[in-house]
């Protein structure tokens, strides 16, 4: 248990060194900016890529009512 205690000590004070050192940049604004931008560009990304299946099926469909055109709807 000691061990696991301990183990649990020296991750929380790295955490909060971390955290420290975070608060402590000049720079946060423009690192809060940035990850702001990165999370909208993923976000676009998701959206685009699940956009992209209804058009692939509008293109389908739209092979299929060619192809009954040119068979003249007997298909």
């Amino acid at each position: 248990m000691a061990g696991l205690a301990d183990l649990g000590v020296s991750t929380l004070s790295a955490v909060t060194g971390t955290l420290q050192g975070l608060l402590r940049r000049a720079d946060g604004p423009e690192l809060a900016r940035e990850a702001e931008q990165d999370l909208m560009a993923r976000g676009r990304l998701a959206l685009d890529r699940y956009a992209a299946a209804p058009a692939h099926l509008e293109i389908l469909a739209q092979h299929v009512l060619a192809r009954r055109a040119a068979s003249g709807g007997d298909v």
